[in-house]
């Protein structure tokens, strides 16, 4: 062989040697790193079994789902306000004596009043002969006919009570 063909060989050894070193300390990790972000790639889009239009197309699925759930709750949490407008949930509650010749304050007025003051307030008069209940209707946390103080105590109270 002549040592043109040998020198020849040699530098091909030699590249290829240095293509093989090459590989092993640059190119083989790039591609570790590229296969590595192309299954997180795939496994953020597809769960590891789905292509990425198909994950996609679930996720828009899904978000359809959730804006009609959000659109029933809405819906639902308009009739519970419209119905919590016109529940009664204010209260006061006011015990007092009557009359001078009764005690332990047996005789009261209570008020059942919504949010806006809409409602009722009755009153029960104590005595040692009879027993009288009274109700008044109430529109905006005042009374409809004259109101002993008793009763506005009571009116005053749920006013109070308000959440």
């Amino acid at each position: 062989m002549q040592p043109s063909t040998i020198a020849a060989l040699a530098a091909f050894g030699g590249a290829l040697v240095a293509l093989a070193v090459y590989h092993f300390l640059a190119v083989a990790p790039a591609l570790g790193r590229l296969h590595a972000t192309g299954t997180a790639h795939d496994e953020l889009l597809g769960a590891g079994s789905a292509t990425g239009t198909a994950r996609l197309s679930s996720l828009e699925e899904a978000a359809r789902a959730h804006e009609a759930q959000a659109g029933r709750v809405e819906q639902r949490l308009m009739e519970l306000e419209r119905v919590a407008r016109t529940d009664v949930s204010q209260v006061g509650f006011v015990r007092f004596n009557a009359f001078a010749d009764t005690g332990s304050e047996l005789s009261y007025a209570v008020a059942l009043l919504n949010r806006e003051g809409d409602g009722i307030v009755l009153s029960s008069i104590f005595s040692r002969e009879e027993t009288r209940t009274f109700g008044k209707a109430v529109t905006g946390f005042k009374p409809l006919q004259d109101a002993s103080k008793e009763e506005l105590g009571a009116i005053a109270q749920a006013r109070d009570s308000q959440i």
